[in-house]
């Protein structure tokens, strides 16, 4: 094997498949793998480039004739609770989130398959194991956390711990971010909307970390399932063109940003 293809990553294209979140659409995935000493740095690259990681692999939509997969990333600094975001975070003030080296655990699993079964039976991780758990989880070769969400418990005054693990979201730290690779919760606790408050918790930390951006994956007008991507404002949105900021839901007239 020369220098040259060490260092140059190959690139894939997958076959049609049904797409998840538009019916009667395919989709085709263009991909590379992550590893070696430079894995980081290729990650943040393509990262900026609407690529998203999963276990070794970066991936980016590679449809014919649709666009819809949009690369969204939230503006850490300006960002601005809404009333509704505040209720969140007010209704999760019991929750302590505690960052750790990515490290699967069985407590975690337990989580994962218990959010899989309630959300997501029917879809393409319905089957995943406690070791496909394990991989996704170590298979990285960039700078990846977990972050676990616990109730406060009776010491946690003392030790500054949490109890009960109730959420959990596996995530990359990038030169200028966070990007949340995937999250799961209990399903017995979806009163606290912990989708939203794990999102609100990760600009939290990148605004103390003094990082710029949280890369929220795809946003896709009109499926349901990604609705939610929208509310997070002031945010940008990956374009042909290169970054548009996106300052309220259906502004897509600001300038590009770099």
């Amino acid at each position: 094997m020369t220098q040259h293809s060490r260092d140059t990553p190959q690139f894939y294209l997958t076959a049609p498949s049904p797409c998840p979140y538009l019916p009667g659409r395919h989709e085709r995935k263009v991909f590379t793998h992550l590893v070696g000493e430079r894995a980081g740095d290729l990650n943040d690259l393509l990262t900026h480039g609407g690529f998203r990681r999963s276990q070794s692999i970066a991936y980016r939509p590679a449809c014919d004739q649709c666009r819809a997969c949009v690369s969204v990333r939230v503006i850490a600094n300006e960002f601005r609770p809404s009333r509704n975001f505040r209720k969140v975070i007010a209704r999760n003030a019991d929750i302590i989130g505690e960052q750790r080296s990515a490290v699967p655990t069985s407590e975690q699993y337990s989580v994962f398959r218990a959010y899989l079964d309630s959300r997501h039976r029917h879809g393409g991780m319905a089957d995943m194991t406690v070791l496909d758990y394990a991989m996704m989880v170590e298979d990285s070769h960039v700078e990846t956390r977990i972050i676990e969400y616990r109730k406060r418990g009776p010491d946690s005054g003392i030790t500054g711990r949490g109890e009960e693990l109730i959420a959990v979201a596996l995530t990359d730290v990038l030169s200028d971010g966070l990007s949340m690779v995937y999250s799961f919760f209990e399903p017995g606790e979806v009163s606290r909307s912990m989708g939203t408050f794990m999102i609100l918790d990760h600009i939290a930390r990148a605004r103390r970390q003094g990082l710029p951006y949280v890369y929220l994956g795809y946003w896709i007008e009109g499926s349901k399932k990604m609705d939610y991507k929208a509310r997070f404002l002031p945010q940008q949105r990956l374009a042909p063109s290169g970054w548009l900021r996106i300052d309220a839901q259906g502004d897509a007239t600001s300038e590009p940003q770099d």
